[in-house]
């Protein structure tokens, strides 16, 4: 039974080193872990939609007319982006610190499971 289990356990590994592919990361924490990517996509997209509301915002504001709730429309969601493009930030530094502090790399003799 024993010899049945431990080569189950073998194909199953075998399987997964066969689905490893270059360039992708093959740990969960660290500098090249998966989290980390995860992370720095999110911001990158934050950061892009923050800037486009800011494009949306400054062309309401110059087309809004003089009319004094389009500009405070326009206003508002110019401080609006700003505030989440502040608060994406503030997010990846907190993720960065946490995953610095998981990290297997901090942890010396630390038995991390990676994928």
């Amino acid at each position: 039974m024993t010899l049945f289990i431990e080569s189950i356990a073998s194909s199953v590994a075998e399987g997964v080193r066969a689905t490893r592919v270059d360039g992708v990361p093959s740990t969960l924490f660290g500098a090249d872990g998966i989290i980390t990517e995860i992370t720095n996509i999110l911001l990158f997209v934050a950061g892009a939609l923050a800037v486009i509301m800011i494009i949306v915002g400054g062309l309401r504001y110059v087309v809004s007319g003089g009319n004094s709730s389009a500009v405070t429309s326009a206003k508002n969601t110019i401080l609006y982006a700003i505030v989440g493009l502040i608060i994406a930030f503030l997010a990846f530094a907190a993720v960065n610190f946490l995953l610095g502090v998981l990290s297997p790399e901090s942890q010396s003799g630390a038995d991390w499971t990676n994928v």
